[in-house]
């Protein structure tokens, strides 16, 4: 089907009212319930004639699960727009942010900064970061033949990585005090509930500024997914869309695992996901795509805390349960 301005608009205008609906749930539902209705009516008072906004609501919405919901939006939008970035790159739809390594290296990063420095807000993240990066440079240098970025050697690289990290944070987890591996542990499934290192207007900025950098290159995905040496005849610049599509993905990555954990299969479904219901054009794709993984991660982590409430999930659990038989589906239906 063929991309239009309406159809653009159209389809993002409704997956935008679907996240705003999965929004609203969120901030309604939790150990303590919320009525939205009347909510509203006092952020009005509040707003037209000065009136104080109740306590439990500053409390309950604006300093608890605002915050939680936004970033929850963030981690969802960078991860699905990850795996697609990476399923385009590798020219398969059953890649995952994950198989390059980019986690496994925050992941790592976490890892060490709870050991060292315990549930610091600031030193988790930037340390998650940190390795995401070293990763990132790691399998870059490791993912290059004859100095091009080669997608079967990036891939190979990236298993090895993953690989040798994950047996690196298993070694550390059963060698570390007892008193920090709950935390880890708990980490390395998602976890939503700690504020974000820096403001969530900064965090937004790298979020767009990533994801606009894989948007300028939906055209020459498109003609990717013909081959490479066909998209070289038709002027693509192959080495510079895997350059850009590569960083930008790995970037977002490293971000929503910085401050938030491992949260699997957004990055792995959501696309493909997105896919079967509006096709492969790139242009559609990628913001579908980032509205799409935002919905997902905020519901799971609606689940995530009302289900066992006052007892909370990691938001990773949620997804994982949700998204493992729908691999499953997807998987058969490939091999079919």
């Amino acid at each position: 089907m063929k991309l239009t301005r309406k159809r653009l608009i159209l389809t993002c205008g409704a997956l935008t009212l679907a996240l705003l609906m999965a929004v609203l749930l969120s901030l309604k539902l939790g150990a303590v319930p919320i009525s939205i209705g009347d909510f509203f009516l006092s952020l009005g008072r509040a707003v037209l004639r000065g009136d104080e906004l109740p306590s439990e609501y500053r409390l309950f919405v604006f300093e608890i699960r605002l915050p939680r919901i936004l970033l929850g939006v963030l981690v969802g939008a960078a991860l699905a727009v990850a795996g697609a970035g990476f399923q385009a790159l590798l020219r398969n739809p059953l890649a995952d942010p994950y198989v390059l390594g980019v986690s496994s290296g925050a992941a790592l990063g976490a890892i060490l900064s709870l050991a060292v420095a315990g549930r610091a807000s600031v030193a988790t993240p930037l340390a998650a970061f940190a390795g995401a990066l070293a990763s990132i440079a790691a399998v870059y240098f490791l993912g290059q033949r004859e100095g091009q970025l080669d997608s079967f050697t990036l891939l190979l690289a990236g298993i090895i990585c993953a690989s040798f990290l994950s047996a690196v944070i298993m070694f550390l987890m059963t060698t570390l005090a007892g008193q920090h591996l709950r935390g880890m542990a708990f980490w390395l499934m998602g976890d939503l509930s700690a504020p974000a290192p820096v403001p969530l207007g900064w965090l937004f900025i790298v979020l767009a500024l990533a994801v606009g950098a894989i948007y300028t290159t939906a055209a020459d995905l498109n003609l990717l997914l013909s081959g490479e040496q066909e998209a070289l005849h038709l002027g693509v610049e192959v080495g510079r869309v895997k350059l850009v599509v590569y960083l930008a993905s790995s970037v977002l990555t490293g971000l929503a695992v910085s401050v938030s954990g491992a949260i699997g299969y957004v990055g792995l479904l959501v696309p493909h996901a997105i896919r079967m219901l509006f096709g492969s054009d790139y242009r559609l794709l990628l913001p579908a795509t980032a509205l799409g993984g935002a919905i997902v991660v905020v519901l799971a982590d609606t689940l995530a805390r009302t289900v066992v409430a006052p007892t909370e999930l990691p938001p990773g659990a949620v997804t994982a349960m949700a998204g493992a038989p729908f691999f499953i589906y997807l998987l058969r239906r490939r091999l079919e």
